[in-house]
């Protein structure tokens, strides 16, 4: 008799708890490590999958590109690792769906009580140095959030900045200078590269990236800097998003470099 016996009980379900979160953690990362499925797009156009993002530019103080590609990387990431995206969570079932499909991403732009509207919809925000991203939970297009569906794609453009050196505990992934890609283009890029990064990673350094919040650095990469990180890819220090072309660059082309940290 007493409140021993309680106790154990709470212990036991607190060490129930995280086990079933480290479990749920490894099924995620181990998702990933699979790759993406390749299958054709549905006869139904308005079925294709695509994770939609949102970034924030308001028209006064606009963020700097490389802190707002970054905050975009991060939250695709932290969508696709999220427990509600896990066995049984609220969002698999839309996770799986597009992620065992075509990857595609699709960044629009927001500003005011638009910003506001699309943190109301399944997602992640991430900021990076006072710049701001959504990644939602991946739907069909035809079945877009009206409050997502009519922010504008494109339209903003930001000026490339010069953020100084990455932060060498931290990923770096090389955006190819030479493609000119816009923020939103450029965005999802990114959005893709942190997935593969996290897949190719074993799954304790995953561990130790989502103590950071999946925090990393973005930078341009010039002629001379992407041969050498083309190397690091065809060594397996890196890893690379080949673009499958729908949009802005050829069918194949290498867009985004992940490095992880130290590498």
């Amino acid at each position: 008799m007493g409140n021993g016996c309680d106790s154990v009980d709470t212990e036991t379900a607190i060490g129930t708890v995280v086990r079933d979160e480290a479990a749920d953690f490894a099924a995620l990362h181990a998702e990933l490590a699979r790759g993406y499925g390749s299958a054709g797009d549905p006869d139904d156009p308005a079925m294709v999958q695509a994770m939609q993002m949102v970034l924030h530019i308001p028209k006064l103080d606009p963020p700097a590109r490389s802190a707002l590609l970054a905050a975009a990387a991060s939250a695709a990431v932290a969508v696709c690792m999220d427990p509600r995206s896990a066995p049984g969570g609220e969002w698999e079932p839309r996770y799986l769906a597009w992620k065992r499909a075509r990857i595609r991403k699709v960044a629009r732009r927001a500003r005011g009580a638009q910003w506001v509207a699309a943190g109301a919809v399944d997602g992640v925000t991430v900021e990076v140095d006072g710049a701001q991203a959504r990644a939602f939970v991946p739907g069909p297009v035809g079945a877009i959030d009206q409050r997502i569906r009519k922010l504008q794609i494109g339209g903003t453009e930001l000026e490339h900045d010069e953020p100084g050196p990455a932060d060498p505990t931290l990923p770096v992934l090389w955006v190819n200078a030479a493609l000119s890609m816009s923020v939103g283009k450029a965005a999802a890029q990114v959005g893709h590269a942190s997935m593969l990064l996290a897949g190719a990673l074993p799954l304790d350094a995953v561990i130790d990236w989502a103590a950071r919040g999946f925090g990393c650095s973005v930078r341009d990469a010039d002629e001379r800097q992407w041969a050498s990180l083309v190397e690091r890819v065809r060594a397996g220090r890196a890893v690379a998003v080949r673009d499958a072309g729908f949009t802005e660059v050829a069918p194949g082309s290498m867009t985004v470099i992940a490095v992880p940290a130290h590498a």
